[in-house]
């Protein structure tokens, strides 16, 4: 027996860890099944094959982890996909561990497939497409030197590079049409055939929200590239850049160290209204990613419905209703790594009911101040204002001191201060935007204006249509309450801080990395029946008519619909031959022909039918009615309905049987309306 050709050996290896990596980018398989199948490949690669000396000890022990994998399927803790995709790698692993044989082989390609087939299940991103261009590509190499392996005589060598350089050629022709085909031909969309989980795997979570926002952090969080949020908005902005604020929540209580809000969570809802809507409204898609990492909803200023909430879990999607908190602040109650929902809000001239001044309660939150404030913010304040009391130009007045006497800096240096508000005012005189909004926060409140601390993202990059939203957009910022316009945005933060602070260039990449994505899962993973309907429509749209004084041109469908044309001929050819053998055929034409009998018989009897009333529809008005024909059409509809769509068919006799009591019943109804006229005109004989 020759020895197997060693390249053979280690792209077959190769490729089964690439349909394994389809799966494992997902993040769903136990952390356990990931180490023994990497621990396999390894030994594999180093040609270690420990199940060719322990075959039974194997067997014993993948007998063991389906058991085990069992037990978890049954008690709930594992979806069904998993548990079958987790098996399916085990099964690799010991197959890849084997004798290299003919076997063994065709095994580890096929437990591939299934590998690949189960990554599609579990994932769909971009990364699982690459793991699955890999496959195909090492899975086919290692198919194809086989082949010539097997053709070599014992002992001549077999030529490897003579037969690479072909085999590349072709193989890269042949992964580039079935990416063409795989893209373009018409199938069912990936969410409608797989549960769908969160995209992207190993996002770290850095942009969630916490219950206090506690002055004098570092705020490292601005110079992370990450995409947390991606959304959508109707009527759409069409600008490169977006000067927005996404609100989350909102602080009102401040002890000179952290800010906090004294109501807890309110009410539970498919869809929380926070304010009333105004005749127009900003409609938001919004799907936020693993790399965000909070359950709080964000939307744009100023929100007014958020819901129809889904949460994207390992196991699949899932809808979430949502609670209103304090802050206006609303929380999904499914915890996930990713969700998608949607949000509507006022656009920024919207006039809406707002109340001409805060309930007395509300008023003194929102005026309350720390009971060690340092008396010099209150005079800075009055300095600054000169008198003014009006309150969104005293805000405007702040805000300019601010931003011309105050730098903007990521580096608080130290550790925490006793007094963070009066060391940035009066000592550092720099800080980054919670110094910034708690600063005129408190300032404003001094004046006894009334106003809170808002916390979200500002900002939004254009891509595909849409709007990206970054770690580094976290943004803190003021609302300040107008009598007749509610609570108003002003940010004293210099505008050129606002948005994100990190890399340039990572920027960019990220962002590239962002669209290519977008575009796949646009163009793949969400490829939808509408999406086809299109393709099909651009495949056989007529040529445009030739401009006047051009060369007239043919009036015939272009090559591209007379190919579509006759794919589709003989597909529909292929489908019908396959109907037409179909044994349950049969049985649909039996039923149908049991239906145009009691339609007869219907009709014969002028049993009064409404327009469009299907045999189910008069059954169930008439014994609705509580009328003595439903009795008899019952029984009758029923096993039309078992016989045409559950494919029981009608035993021998039975039709004739059923049609016979339904004949009855007819003819019964039919004496008992003419015996009415009868009893009718008795008396009146009788009378005379």
């Amino acid at each position: 027996m020759k020895r197997p050709l060693r390249l053979r050996l280690v792209l077959r290896d190769l490729g089964a860890g690439a349909a394994f990596g389809a799966m494992a980018v997902s993040g769903q398989l136990p952390l356990w099944v990931l180490g023994v199948f990497l621990l396999s490949l390894v030994l594999a690669l180093c040609d270690v094959r420990l199940v060719a000396r322990h075959a039974r000890l194997s067997a014993v022990l993948l007998l063991f982890a389906a058991v085990l994998l069992g037990l978890r399927l049954t008690s709930g803790a594992m979806n069904a996909v998993v548990a079958a995709c987790a098996f399916a790698g085990l099964i690799s692993a010991q197959r890849m561990l084997s004798t290299p044989d003919s076997a063994s082989d065709g095994q580890t390609h096929l437990t591939g497939l299934l590998m690949v087939a189960g990554g599609a299940a579990l994932s769909g991103d971009m990364t699982y497409a690459l793991c699955l261009i890999a496959f195909g590509v090492l899975a086919s190499l290692s198919l194809a030197l086989g082949v010539v392996e097997a053709a070599v005589p014992d002992g001549e060598p077999v030529p490897v590079r003579s037969v690479l350089r072909p085999l590349s050629g072709g193989l890269t022709f042949a992964v580039a049409g079935a990416m063409a085909f795989f893209i373009l031909f018409p199938r069912l969309n990936w969410a409608m055939v797989g549960p769908r989980s969160a995209p992207g795997f190993g996002a770290v979570s850095s942009a969630g929200f916490s219950d206090t926002v506690r002055l004098g952090g570092a705020g490292t969080i601005k110079s992370n590239p990450r995409v947390v949020l991606r959304a959508t908005l109707t009527p759409d902005p069409g600008r490169d850049e977006l000067d927005a604020y996404w609100v989350g929540r909102t602080y009102d209580t401040f002890d000179g160290q952290e800010w906090t809000n004294v109501v807890g969570a309110q009410r539970t809802e498919r869809q929380i209204t926070l304010r009333p809507a105004s005749d127009t409204l900003l409609h938001q898609r919004i799907e936020l990613l693993p790399a965000y990492g909070g359950r709080t909803l964000v939307a744009l200023e100023s929100p007014s419905r958020l819901g129809n909430a889904v949460a994207l879990t390992p196991t699949g999607s899932r809808a979430s209703t949502v609670q209103l908190h304090g802050g206006g602040e609303v929380r999904f109650t499914v915890t996930a790594p990713a969700y998608t929902y949607e949000a509507y809000s006022l656009p920024p001239d919207a006039k809406a009911e707002v109340p001409s001044s805060l309930r007395s309660e509300e008023r003194d939150q929102l005026l309350a101040l720390p009971e060690h404030l340092d008396p010099r913010v209150a005079r800075l304040a009055a300095s600054v204002l000169n008198g003014e009391k009006e309150p969104l130009a005293a805000a405007r007045k702040l805000v300019s001191h601010l931003q011309r006497d105050y730098a903007y800096t990521l580096d608080q240096g130290g550790g925490s201060q006793e007094d963070p508000l009066a060391d940035f005012l009066f000592v550092r005189k720099a800080g980054h935007c919670e110094h910034f909004a708690t600063a005129l926060t408190v300032l404003l409140r001094t004046q006894g204006i009334s106003a809170r601390l808002a916390t979200g993202f500002f900002g939004g990059a254009r891509m595909d249509g849409g709007y990206l939203v970054r770690a580094g957009d976290a943004h803190a910022w003021t609302h300040v309450f107008v009598p007749g316009r509610g609570f108003v945005t002003v940010d004293a933060t210099p505008p050129s801080h606002r948005a994100s602070q990190g890399s340039e260039l990572l920027e960019k990449l990220l962002a590239l990395y962002e669209a290519v994505e977008g575009r796949w899962r646009q163009s793949v993973v969400d490829y939808s029946f509408r999406d086809q309907f299109e393709l099909a429509n651009k495949l056989v749209r007529p040529p445009r008519r030739p401009a006047e004084g051009a060369a007239t041109s043919s009036h015939l469908p272009p090559l591209r619909a007379w190919v579509t044309a006759a794919v589709a001929a003989f597909v529909v050819w292929r489908l019908g031959r396959l109907v037409a053998r179909w044994p349950r055929r049969a049985l649909r034409l039996e039923a149908t022909r049991f239906l145009d009998r009691v339609e007869a018989q219907l009709a014969r009897a002028h049993v009064p039918r409404r327009e469009d009333e299907s045999l189910e529809d008069l059954t169930t008005r008439l014994a609705r009615e509580g009328h003595p024909l439903a009795l008899a059409l019952t029984p009758l509809t029923r096993r039309y309905l078992e016989a045409r769509f559950g494919g029981r068919a009608l035993r021998e006799g039975e039709a004739e049987y059923l049609l016979s009591t339904l004949r009855r019943a007819l003819d019964a109804e039919a004496a008992r309306h003419a015996a009415k006229p009868a009893e009718q005109a008795g008396p009146t004989a009788r009378a005379s």
